[in-house]
């Protein structure tokens, strides 16, 4: 396992990160499936975990609470906050109200006194800089957080939010944790570029695409990944996105084979490759597939491998934009832009 320092924190993090998103009802993974994949992982060299509230409505946590039961020192433990968690209208956003309240229960879910590494897992519109930043900074004041950070902002909102912590003299966010893959390259136009220049550290998720550089989406094939089921039009190959996601994927299972590497080696490789990524988060359901995925912690790709990956998908490109999860809010509600 290859360790790297998270951002200018110091704190030394495994390149491959556990993301517990798929514990529970999401994956249909029982506690001692979990605890497994928690050991093994553990064992591997993982010292990173990130889950967050809303994975099957607070059961993820609280999985992976009784998972780190009396090794909790040794994990750099991350979870977020901001996601509806239910339907009364103030249980989510940012607001100060909210996150003093849901940190303490997914501190209570986790069975901790503290995070390492507390997420705003959307920008939320509705609330200022300040009063998210200033809450977190208590937050952390208290000893609840150790630090905080974004997930998946825009490059904007991340710089916003940089000099808003400046101005108001409070902390600031320390990490961000986008969606960065092979097919999903955008962030490298603009969001990287910005980590980079305030020294953020970067967890990436989803660096398979939802299972479609897993080795499971091929040509001819029936396409029976987990996420198939519940999101089929994210893989209908009829759509043209994702026709040029599949013929991308034949391209680099070509040169994955030639290059003596499975497609989740690749993957991995390609995106702890980068010099602004500080880890890639692993979602395993199974034993099987953490095992396959700790496969790549070794793996660093050749300049020549990385040159034929920029030939397949053009850096900067996602071949699904739409997929995007930090779309300016102007772009999808018309009213927003008009008069």
């Amino acid at each position: 396992m290859q360790y790297r320092t998270l951002g200018r924190t110091g704190v030394q993090v495994s390149s491959l990160a556990l993301g517990a998103m798929n514990f529970g009802k999401i994956g249909r993974t029982t506690q001692d499936e979990t605890t497994a994949i928690v050991d093994a992982a553990l064992e591997a060299g993982i010292n990173l975990i990130d889950t967050a509230d809303m994975y099957s409505a607070g059961e993820s946590e609280e999985m992976v609470g009784k998972a780190i039961a009396g090794r909790r020192d040794d994990i750099v433990l991350a979870t977020k906050a901001s996601m509806p968690m239910g339907d009364e209208r103030n249980h989510r956003g940012s607001s100060r109200r909210w996150l003093v309240t849901e940190l303490d229960n997914s501190l209570r879910r986790l069975g901790v006194d503290h995070v390492d590494l507390y997420q705003i897992h959307r920008w939320d519109p509705r609330t200022s800089d300040e009063e998210t930043l200033s809450a977190l900074t208590d937050l952390q004041r208290a000893g609840k957080i150790r630090y905080f950070g974004s997930s998946t902002y825009p490059a904007y909102r991340i710089v916003q939010a940089q000099w808003a912590a400046r101005e108001h003299h409070l902390s600031r966010y320390v990490t961000e944790q986008p969606s960065y893959s092979i097919l999903q390259r955008g962030i490298e136009t603009h969001v990287l570029p910005v980590t980079e220049e305030y020294g953020l550290g970067v967890l990436v998720w989803s660096p398979l695409t939802a299972g479609w550089l897993s080795g499971a989406v091929r040509e001819g094939q029936e396409i029976t990944t987990s996420r198939s089921a519940f999101m089929p039009q994210r893989f209908d190959t009829a759509i043209p996105s994702n026709r040029a996601r599949l013929d991308a994927v034949e391209q680099l299972a070509k040169l994955a084979d030639e290059a003596g590497l499975t497609m989740i080696q690749l993957a991995l490789g390609f995106v702890t490759a980068h010099p602004a990524v500080t880890s890639a988060l692993i979602g395993p359901r199974t034993l099987d597939h953490l095992h396959s995925q700790l496969a790549a912690a070794h793996i660093v790709l050749s300049a020549d491998v990385l040159d034929a990956i920029d030939a397949i998908v053009a850096p900067g490109t996602d071949l699904a934009a739409h997929e995007k999860h930090d779309t300016p809010p102007s772009l999808l509600d018309p009213s927003l832009r008009r008069r």
